[in-house]
């Protein structure tokens, strides 16, 4: 029985996603989880890995089970079985032939900063931090000109696996909080690169700051060359909202909600 759910995870104590040697994932965590739960070795296939210290609204996995469970059930189970920085949201059985990576039709992303004289304190891990006033004109300027279908290799890692560096940017949307200090940066795209989004973000950040003119954001576009961009921003505000997908699957919509603390 193929088995889908929606997990969300807080990850800094975590090396990222994907099992590594010695265990400090969150699959490694999950999959521990889920054999306590039901006796049985399983591993699970995710929407979309994320690196150390990124946190997850909604990650999306299936795996397949030798045991049946109601949708409550896989839910309280697990969580008894989970640290208390990871979480099991809900659970589904999807139509047959869902995956949780190839089904899905696009991917989201938030990134959290703070603009602060000095770094968040009660906050650390959980949000993006400057101490530069930034333009939010002059950065959506700027990101106008990644939406759409690029070549996004001047804004991955060096070490991105990913078969090609075109991917489709649907939306980049900027906004401040009323508090002055908070920023929300929303990425909308049918899939991302190794460390595109920290590698965006460290340009905008460039650019707000007035360092760097918004045009230079289309020039680093087009040349396709790494090392014209601004070095990789810190992972601790960025979050993996969550996958999208098409309605025949009753897959629950991206989570945008942010803890109490950063609402």
């Amino acid at each position: 029985m193929r088995v889908a759910l929606g997990l969300s995870y807080r990850g800094c104590a975590y090396r990222g996603w994907q099992s590594q040697p010695g265990g400090a994932t969150v699959q490694d965590c999950l999959e521990r989880a889920l054999q306590e739960f039901t006796g049985s070795a399983i591993r699970v296939v995710c929407a979309g890995r994320t690196d150390a210290g990124v946190h997850a609204l909604q990650q999306v996995v299936h795996f397949d089970s030798p045991v049946s469970r109601s949708a409550q059930s896989w839910v309280r189970g697990l969580n008894t079985f989970l640290p208390p920085d990871i979480s099991v949201a809900w659970s589904r059985e999807p139509a047959e032939g869902f995956h949780a990576q190839k089904s899905a039709q696009s991917r989201r992303y938030r990134y959290v900063l703070v603009q602060h004289p000095v770094r968040p304190a009660l906050l650390h891990g959980l949000v993006g931090w400057t101490h530069h006033a930034l333009d939010l004109q002059a950065m959506r300027e700027a990101a106008s000109q990644l939406v759409g279908s690029h070549d996004f290799s001047a804004l991955r890692a060096s070490s991105c696996q990913a078969r090609s560096p075109h991917k489709t940017l649907h939306a980049i949307d900027i906004s401040r909080a009323p508090d002055a200090r908070t920023w929300t940066f929303d990425f909308h795209a049918n899939a991302f690169l190794h460390h595109m989004v920290r590698n965006i973000m460290g340009c905008l950040v460039a650019v707000g700051s007035g360092s760097r003119a918004p045009s230079w954001m289309g020039q680093v576009l087009r040349s396709r060359q790494r090392s014209l961009a601004a070095p990789t921003f810190m992972p601790d505000g960025l979050y993996f909202a969550g996958p999208c997908y098409a309605a025949q699957w009753c897959i629950p919509e991206p989570a945008l909600e942010l803890p109490v603390l950063l609402a």
